[in-house]
């Protein structure tokens, strides 16, 4: 947000004046000291013998004049003054009134909100959304995160519980203020999500929506911890479905990075938001915002603030994996038994897994992926996005064409599962 710079003219010290002026008397028009009448020849008492008589001064009757029309002037001057000052003196003086002295209003703010609005939706969720504090001696940093469970099972990302290295120290703090101690219970860095235990009771969890059936448009809430600054909300619009967004996760050196099947959202999302809720307009968790877009050039080390182009992980694969961390400290993943390139702009299969999904049902080597059902497939990163968003067992239509794009054929696909390593 930039604001043009505006031309302004320079204030100046002496209200209204530039500088080296100063206020300077009014010029008032009056006489010498000495004034004409007394120069002045008046009638005589007894006639005199005609002769030249002495010039009169031809000037001193307008001098005369000049003086008796500057006191007109200020008498003039003075009689408006006075007459204004009588009519204020007969005036009733105008009611005064301050708003300081204005009793204070008994009102509930937070019982007057209406149902549905941004307001009663923030008061709903806000309970259930905490933020993290990680600290370790590879770095230490703030994430967000959302209860599960009223005994102390938080959902976050890898990102934020496993940010930190092995042996890092987390603390929950919450909605209230109060602080807990948190330990890992599980992580998946492939999904790039984790399950931490705060030493806490009687906590809100948090209302568990759907992914399915989200559409563009439709209002969303993010509430997290950004820079640190816990229960922030923020607003705005589900902008796009099944972005396929890889992310910097913390798995091993083998790994991939994350590719989650994205919700795009434009409601403010920055550096600390990480684990946090994105909800619908009810309430309920629609998905965990995970990364943001940020533009080019940025000195190295730095961190971007939102431009409007957030990332969440959408709440039905999140349920799925977390619900596996919980009970066995690790994750599957959907897998179709292929080896690309993720940043190619197609999905071109390098070679089928021998035995896999994939040479299963007779897909080849060189063949270029287009669809996977009703989805359209048009990069190594899209195909990964669209398997993990499924679950292992699942069977879907996979369509594909020959190396130069002719000859699409359609063939069913069973997706195994994968396991990926446990942040335990």
């Amino acid at each position: 947000m930039n604001d043009d710079p505006q031309q302004r003219p320079a204030d100046h010290p002496l209200g209204g004046h530039g500088p080296g002026q100063a206020d300077h008397p009014a010029t008032v028009p009056g006489s010498h000291p000495y004034g004409p009448a007394q120069y002045g020849y008046g009638p005589q008492p007894y006639p005199q013998q005609p002769y030249a008589a002495p010039p009169a001064a031809p000037r001193k009757p307008l001098r005369l004049g000049l003086i008796a029309g500057a006191t007109a002037l200020a008498l003039v001057s003075g009689g408006v003054g006075g007459v204004v000052g009588v009519l204020a003196a007969d005036s009733d003086p105008a009611p005064v009134t301050n708003a300081l002295e204005a009793p204070r209003p008994e009102v509930n703010n937070a019982a007057n909100a209406p149902a549905g609005s941004t307001q009663a939706v923030a008061q709903r969720v806000l309970p259930s959304v905490v933020m993290i504090k990680v600290a370790g001696t590879r770095a230490s940093g703030e994430g967000s995160g959302v209860v599960l469970s009223s005994d102390g099972l938080i959902l976050t990302n890898n990102h934020v519980a496993a940010g930190a290295g092995s042996g890092a120290k987390m603390e929950v703090v919450f909605s209230d203020g109060s602080t807990a101690p948190a330990t890992m219970i599980g992580a998946d860095p492939v999904s790039d999500l984790a399950v931490i235990k705060a030493d806490k009771t009687g906590l809100t969890p948090i209302e568990l929506g759907t992914s399915d059936g989200l559409a563009v448009g439709q209002p969303v809430m993010a509430i997290g911890s950004p820079l640190g600054l816990a229960g922030t909300v923020t607003t705005g619009i589900v902008s796009a479905l099944n972005r396929p967004v890889s992310t910097s996760g913390e798995g091993t050196p083998s790994q991939v990075n994350p590719v989650i099947d994205a919700i795009q959202t434009d409601a403010a999302i920055n550096p600390g938001n990480s684990g946090g809720a994105l909800v619908d307009g009810q309430g309920k968790l629609i998905g965990i915002n995970t990364a943001i877009a940020s533009l080019g050039g940025e000195m190295s080390g730095a961190q971007s603030g939102s431009i409007g182009l957030g990332f969440a992980i959408p709440v039905d694969q999140a349920r799925r994996v977390a619900d596996e961390l919980i009970k066995t400290g690790k994750a599957t993943y959907a897998q179709i038994g292929i080896k690309l390139r993720p940043l190619d702009t197609a999905a071109r299969v390098l070679e089928a897994t021998p035995d896999g999904p994939a040479a299963k049902a007779g897909i080849p080597a060189g063949a270029i992926i287009t669809r996977l059902d009703d989805r359209p497939i048009d990069s190594g990163d899209a195909l990964i996005a669209a398997v993990r968003s499924r679950q292992p067992g699942d069977t879907v239509k996979i369509t594909y064409t020959d190396e130069q794009g002719g000859n699409a054929k359609t063939v069913d696909v069973t997706l195994t599962a994968a396991a990926a390593e446990s942040g335990r």
